[in-house]
């Protein structure tokens, strides 16, 4: 077997999965920053896995260092740590949604420009980047990344507002799509979301150094105290004096990525005012009472597919019991070395605890399904365990579209629920029976009445197919209907 098709057998397996987007960490005021960053970063692994960066400065110069692969390989080594001086930096920690995965790519990037440098992270997805990069190359700009974040160090480069906040400003204004940001300037550090919140960004505080950060966990790690979540549409401008908030955008109703709840963000964080794990206990205790089902146990898939399971198990009286076992150490792009152990691929990351299942009616709670490959070898290895029925439960609805903010899925022709029903979703992963939440169900365990179909709350377009922004980018594609376009009655 020849590593690029051992290459295309790992891709094709890391493709069957929602890629978290990225996280940033931003701290000023403290002279152990980059120590603090790379904690931080630590804490937000989950939302990226390919590559992380840092840019620190000292009061004369700017520290760049970006590597490719995890935090804890690339920035544990002291000497590092050291090459980063300075009381204030950002960090960030990628997977990559838009560009390649090369280092040219690795944020935060920076820039020497007119009047000092700049460095920017971002979390999202500018749906307009390449729109706007064809006409800023048209006037002579010059890319050195495929990255959408550089689009925005070339808008701030080249306006002609006088100070750093309002070439800031200037620029976050002709963006669409979402985006949290972290900058930092020789004397600011700038927070900003996008108008309508798409993706999360908290402010923290760390004995008087401020802190901008994707979740709450980064807070925890470095014992700093939760201030507020950054408002969306605001722009934070952290300097020696102090803090100050703007608001560059026109007001919006806010529209959260509610698969942060189902997927994204880390358990142990509180976001947007609600504790992730609580939200995914009431997602499995209203799947469970959504799709209720005659069995004997109830087993997660690990890790993600947990606290649903454990809210299914409770509102279901049915035992929780951790029928398959996941295996922490290996990762995602581990390479199989021949046919018959490319095979056995699924086990290398999850193997059935026989005792827990045999001879029962088991209920697989996970929380999602992309291609159905992965789920299709799970349901197979239950089953070879001696399990007497495999019945699946998803806690969250059908994924038919594809994200165009910040979050890497497949096309939407690869995504299998856009292309079958539940029922033959169910043949084709082999389950006596498959049931998916609702996107009401979803709305109530958030803590909503219902989804309001004529103006949503949540960013839901990965299964609803409507998307709350422009898809300049995007124009084009296979099902991209904007809320716009909908309410134009589809003209």
């Amino acid at each position: 077997m020849s590593v690029d098709r051992m290459n295309d057998f790992a891709k094709a397996e890391a493709d069957d999965h929602f890629h978290d987007e990225c996280g940033v960490f931003g701290i000023f005021g403290r002279q152990d920053a980059a120590a603090i960053t790379t904690l931080g970063l630590h804490s937000l692994q989950h939302r990226g896995q390919e590559a992380a960066g840092i840019v620190s400065y000292d009061g004369n110069q700017f520290h760049v260092e970006r590597h490719v692969g995890l935090i804890g390989d690339t920035f544990t080594k002291q000497s590092v740590i050291d090459r980063l001086a300075g009381n204030r930096a950002i960090g960030h920690t990628r997977y990559a949604t838009t560009g390649g995965s090369g280092l040219r790519n690795v944020q935060p990037l920076f820039a020497e420009l007119a009047d000092g440098g700049i460095a920017v992270a971002h979390n999202g997805n500018i749906t307009n980047a390449l729109t706007v990069q064809r006409r800023l190359q048209k006037d002579g700009a010059i890319f050195s990344s495929t990255s959408d974040t550089e689009t925005i160090l070339h808008l701030i480069a080249t306006s002609k507002e006088r100070d750093t906040n309002a070439r800031f400003i200037e620029a976050v204004r002709q963006l669409e799509g979402a985006f949290s940001l972290v900058a930092l300037s020789a004397k600011k550090m700038i927070g900003c979301r996008d108008p309508l919140g798409i993706r999360p960004l908290v402010l923290g505080d760390l004995d008087g150094a401020w802190i901008l950060a994707s979740e709450t966990c980064a807070l925890d790690i470095i014992g700093a105290r939760f201030v507020r979540d950054v408002e969306p549409g605001e722009m934070i401008v952290v300097t020696k004096t102090g803090i100050e908030s703007h608001y560059p955008f026109e007001k919006a109703e806010q529209r959260f990525c509610i698969f942060e709840y189902v997927y994204f963000a880390r358990p142990d964080s509180q976001v947007e005012g609600r504790n992730v794990y609580a939200v995914r206990k009431d997602i499995g205790a209203q799947l469970a009472r959504d799709k209720p089902v005659d069995a004997d146990v109830v087993v997660p898939v690990p890790d993600s597919g947990t606290p649903a399971a454990i809210g299914y198990s409770q509102e279901s009286g049915l035992p929780f019991e951790l029928g398959i076992i996941r295996n922490h150490y290996v990762g995602r792009t581990f390479i199989q070395p021949g046919d018959a152990i490319r095979h056995m691929g699924v086990k290398l990351k999850h193997n059935a605890n026989r005792r827990s299942i045999e001879g029962k009616r088991v209920v697989l709670v996970d929380d999602s399904i992309v291609r159905g490959t992965t789920s299709q070898k799970i349901v197979q290895m239950v089953r070879d365990a001696g399990a007497k029925e495999v019945h699946m439960r998803i806690a969250s609805p059908p994924t038919r579209a594809s994200c165009f903010y910040g979050v890497d899925t497949p096309e939407k022709a690869k995504l299998l629920a856009s292309r079958m029903s539940v029922e033959e979703m169910a043949e084709f992963i082999r389950v006596d029976s498959l049931g998916f939440l609702s996107l009401d169900g979803l709305y109530r365990a958030v803590g909503m009445a219902a989804r309001n179909n004529e103006a949503p709350q949540f960013c839901d377009a990965c299964f609803s197919g409507e998307y709350p922004t422009r898809l300049a980018d995007h124009e084009g594609a296979d099902n991209v209907r904007t809320l716009s376009w909908l309410a134009s009655g589809g003209q």
